[in-house]
């Protein structure tokens, strides 16, 4: 019998400091998108995707990002007293009443698959969906995951978000090799984090949406350090690809890379950038 994907992990607690000064002291998920913060966006695509709860990996300085989605009663309270009841709706809305959050405390920054590692003893034998609040990615009301969530449903694999990025940009990415193309998706033949053009195997970059089956956690468990120093989550799918398949889906929707500060301006301009 399989199982629904009901939990997603966004590993939120990196400084963000290509975005220094602005967020020496305010998280750069909770930087606005018009009225909006980042991390907003990508917890309602996780709504429209039927995913019911939040996993937030988060950091010393992301308080806030908690006690954005965490209920304010006295706010509540006071919109009521003065019958803003619309503004009243919008702060509920935050979070939906049938879904919930879990937070959990990175203790050190040691890269993002040891941040959805610590999502483990939420996610326990489940799959589960990962999103990178830096990538906004809008498709109308679907949204990304959805589609993502779609085709796990229909092929029991993991799924990889990818994106054909500017050759030179290989560097920035988890490049990957596909096999055959089935519509929209094809099995993953070869992956690897940040290649230089002159030996990237692609120009097909993996995005921060992934659908992950359980077994990835042994797999990162078992994972070295790579490149940069860190755990990788480009190294422990990787080695999840010689037990199972690994799908690479070309989605529908436009991507914002929010995490550069030019994507981030476009975003806010109203122009499409794939960073």
């Amino acid at each position: 019998m399989s199982k629904k994907i009901s939990k997603a992990v966004f590993p939120v607690a990196g400084l963000g400091t290509r975005f220094l000064p602005a967020t020496k002291a305010i998280p750069k998920e909770m930087l606005p998108i018009v009225d909006k913060p980042l991390m907003q966006y990508a917890v309602e695509e996780a709504v429209a995707a039927g995913i019911d709860t939040m996993v937030f990996i988060t950091g010393r300085t992301k308080n806030s990002i908690t006690e954005h989605f965490d209920k304010a009663y006295e706010m509540e309270k006071e919109l009521e007293a003065r019958n803003k009841l619309e503004t009243l709706k919008i702060i509920r809305d935050i979070m939906p009443a049938h879904v919930s959050y879990v937070c959990i405390r990175q203790p050190e920054a040691l890269g993002l698959g040891h941040a959805v590692y610590c999502a483990r003893p939420v996610i326990g034998d489940e799959p589960f969906a990962v999103i990178l609040p830096d990538d906004l990615i809008e498709d109308g009301s679907r949204g990304c995951i959805k589609q993502m969530v779609e085709l796990y449903e229909q092929t029991q694999s993991s799924v990889l978000g990818v994106e054909r990025v500017n050759p030179q940009d290989t560097g920035s990415y988890g490049i990957v090799k596909t096999g055959e193309y089935t519509g929209k998706y094809a099995p993953i033949d070869l992956i690897v984090e940040k290649p230089k053009p002159e030996v990237a195997p692609s120009n097909l970059a993996v995005v921060g949406r992934y659908i992950l089956t359980p077994a990835i956690f042994d797999k990162i468990k078992n994972t070295g350090r790579g490149a940069g120093g860190e755990i990788q989550l480009t190294d422990a799918i990787a080695d999840l690809m010689k037990d199972e398949q690994v799908l690479a889906f070309e989605f529908e929707g436009k991507r914002y890379d929010c995490g550069s500060k030019l994507g981030f301006f476009n975003r806010h301009s109203g122009i499409w950038f794939i960073a």
